[in-house]
């Protein structure tokens, strides 16, 4: 051993212990145990650290959120498309049923194929195209416009789309019985009377709601003018033979046949 008298003091933390080396020969066991005093300090403070987490994890327990479940997204059911029939009651016309349950009469002609609504009658069934815009049996009579009436009695001489000429008719020709009144086919307000109407001599033009106007021509005697308010089955004109009778919606001609009951 070296004989220097040189003391090499190490103080070893939080034992308040010295140890003294009394030659530098020893140096090595001296970088031994401050190596060792390092991981002295990291093992307490580990010790310190878990001891702390085990006292608080007595006080406070943590508890993770559960993993919700995927939420279930209910499917749309498409119910099987139910067929709904309306069976025609005396004196229904086609314009009818179509207010009726809210259809036009082009998706009823369509739907049951027909060309002529001479072929409905009393007692038959319509399919109804759309059922879910149906409203109850109760409603059948309620909330429904007025029904069309002939303007007159007599005999179709020239039906709709018979062809006058080079072109189709537009309406229905009736040959009257005898010098008769001309009333309102529904009631309206008169938007034209005119003497000398070209091709129908005196005309009377009656506005409806929902964009229907009603056509009397061939006239012998206007009774109204325009801007009265007529009622349904007021007489409006007069005449003795032809007599023209159109129903319009807008600028297109209607058959009168799906409006009038026969």
């Amino acid at each position: 051993m070296c004989g220097c008298n040189s003391v090499v003091e190490w103080q070893l933390p939080k034992l308040f212990m010295a140890v003294r080396f009394r030659s530098p020969a020893l140096l090595p066991f001296v970088n031994l145990a401050k190596m060792l005093n390092k991981r002295f300090k990291r093992y307490f403070l580990s010790t310190v650290i878990c001891s702390l987490l085990t006292v608080l994890s007595g006080c406070a327990t943590v508890e993770l959120a559960p993993r919700q479940a995927a939420l279930s997204v209910p499917q749309k059911t498409i119910q099987p498309s139910q067929v709904l029939y309306h069976r025609v009651q005396k004196g229904q016309t086609l314009w009818r049923i179509a207010r009726i349950y809210g259809v036009s009469i082009e998706e009823i002609l369509k739907a049951n194929a027909i060309a002529d609504s001479t072929l409905i009658a009393s007692g038959q069934s319509i399919l109804i195209p759309d059922k879910h815009r149906a409203l109850s049996m109760d409603s059948l009579n309620t909330g429904v416009p007025e029904d069309f009436i002939w303007p007159a009695k007599g005999k179709i001489v020239n039906g709709f789309g018979d062809k006058i000429g080079n072109s189709p008719s537009k309406g229905l020709t009736l040959r009257l019985y005898a010098q008769s009144d001309i009333v309102a086919s529904a009631s309206g307000r008169v938007v034209f009377a005119q003497d000398k109407f070209s091709g129908y001599g005196k005309t009377i033009i009656i506005s409806h709601p929902e964009g229907l106007m009603s056509v009397y021509a061939l006239l012998s005697r206007i009774l109204v003018k325009p801007g009265d308010y007529i009622t349904r089955g007021m007489a409006i004109a007069q005449c003795g033979g032809l007599m023209h009778f159109q129903i319009r919606k807008g600028c297109i001609s209607q058959n009168p046949y799906y409006y009038l009951s026969r």
